[in-house]
């Protein structure tokens, strides 16, 4: 059975390595890392990077994987939570198990952080995203190790940069309120697979403290708090979130 590790914006799949590291560790084999198009893979023909068009990739990518009968565990991390949400509203059958953060995304009380409302702001995004194509390889690499990204991943999203910048505004443009918390309601009311609501509890985009334990029982999943993570757990804690992870898979 699979395991795939899902991640989101501005990341390309080298945000795992740390995490792909411990659980090699503790002999969790097939691993597979999905790079949704434009962060870290190129886009096809059309795409016009919508909330939907990323769940049908993966909803197709799930098919190609889950073929025989063999339905897959997942894990998402911030739009590839999303991406997961998306899912499991629509194709909960292709999925065995579910782990992921960001969960306070589908709360019925979810408000965007600051920087998502700039992005799906007309004109205003746009200048955002030219103000971040501006910045220098060197002083990204350095913001983002001051948010606990490690210098390779952080080199790695910035070399796929730009592809990113193209997809990122019709990504949060489509997944404006109340487009997130009217998933959350489909999710609530379909008959979901296991779960694990991972909760960063220093994590600033995914609104107030408690939010992810409200989700978790509204779901029907485990709550999973990390105490004072960040944003990129998978890199501030890996030893820590493969051992949840791995406690959550063996009690299935």
């Amino acid at each position: 059975m699979s395991t795939v590790l899902i991640h989101g914006n501005p990341e390309t799949d080298a945000i795992w390595t740390n995490l792909v590291g411990e659980l090699t560790d503790r002999s969790v084999t097939d691993l597979v890392l999905l790079s949704p198009p434009g962060f870290g893979a190129p886009t096809p023909d059309g795409w016009a990077a919508t909330q939907v068009e990323y769940r049908d990739w993966l909803i197709a990518e799930l098919e190609d994987l889950a073929s025989g009968g063999n339905p897959v565990h997942l894990v998402g991390h911030d739009w590839g939570a999303g991406h997961v949400f998306g899912v499991l509203a629509t194709r909960p059958d292709l999925v065995r198990s579910w782990a992921c953060d960001c969960t306070g995304l589908v709360h019925p009380n979810y408000q965007w952080h600051d920087l998502a409302e700039l992005w799906q702001t007309p004109d205003v995004g746009e200048q955002v995203l030219e103000d971040m194509r501006s910045v220098s390889r060197e002083d990204w690499i350095a913001n983002m190790g001051d948010n606990g990204v490690t210098e390779a991943a952080a080199a790695d999203m910035a070399d796929a940069l730009e592809t990113m910048v193209d997809c990122i505004l019709p990504l949060y443009r489509s997944g404006a309120q109340p487009a997130m918390s009217e998933l959350g309601e489909i999710m609530a009311a379909v008959d979901l697979p296991p779960g694990l609501a991972l909760d960063p509890t220093a994590d600033p985009y995914v609104g107030p403290p408690g939010r992810a334990a409200e989700v978790a029982d509204r779901l029907g999943a485990r709550h999973a708090p990390l105490d004072g993570a960040g944003h990129w757990w998978m890199m501030e804690r890996p030893g820590q979130a493969a051992d949840l992870l791995v406690d959550f898979w063996s009690s299935l």
